[in-house]
């Protein structure tokens, strides 16, 4: 499927089994390059595996890339902007939706780039209940390192500005073509 700027996807995230682990309703498609597609939304429904739904709180711009082992979501608070990031499969899109693999580790970036690495236990029970391969182990380790590097170098998406500056995008579109949402 080809990207266009201001298509509306749905994001679908999965486990390292193929089991489905959640669903994002839509998110549009701010820009775009050979390597990433980069969206944003608010207010968006998330569906959980389990059938349990919520909705997002805050803004957020979201990059996916399809050479990395990650994607970056910048999330805008009134205290900064704060980001999630997920070691993840790079991306593919279909008719269906943007998809990728989660495989639990994240990293929980502050807006002084102080940042946590998280659900380690998670990620370790994973590899063996999911028979995670030596190969694959040692992708997620190097893009796991590489992602820590963006971080502290304040490279990407966490150059200072660049998240404002897409969701600002965004919303002037919403705001021109009236609110879908």
């Amino acid at each position: 499927m080809c990207v266009n700027l201001w298509d509306d996807l749905v994001v679908q995230s999965y486990k390292h089994n193929a089991k489905l682990h959640r669903i994002w309703a839509h998110a549009t498609v701010v820009d775009y390059d050979a390597d990433s597609v980069v969206l944003a939304n608010y207010r968006t429904k998330v569906i959980e595996a389990n059938g349990r739904f919520w909705y997002t709180r805050e803004p957020s711009v979201t990059w996916f890339f399809k050479q990395h082992w990650f994607n970056i979501i910048g999330i805008i608070r009134p205290t900064g902007i704060f980001y999630y990031c997920n070691i993840a499969s790079p991306y593919l899109i279909d008719d269906e939706a943007l998809k990728y693999i989660d495989y639990d580790l994240d990293i929980k970036v502050s807006p002084d780039y102080s940042y946590t690495v998280l659900d380690r236990k998670e990620y370790n029970r994973h590899k063996i209940k999911m028979e995670y391969s030596e190969h694959l182990k040692h992708i997620l380790e190097k893009e796991l390192a590489l992602l820590k590097q963006w971080v502290e170098n304040q490279k990407g998406p966490f150059a200072p500005g660049v998240v404002e500056t897409l969701y600002a995008r965004y919303n002037e579109e919403v705001y021109k073509n009236g609110s879908k949402r």
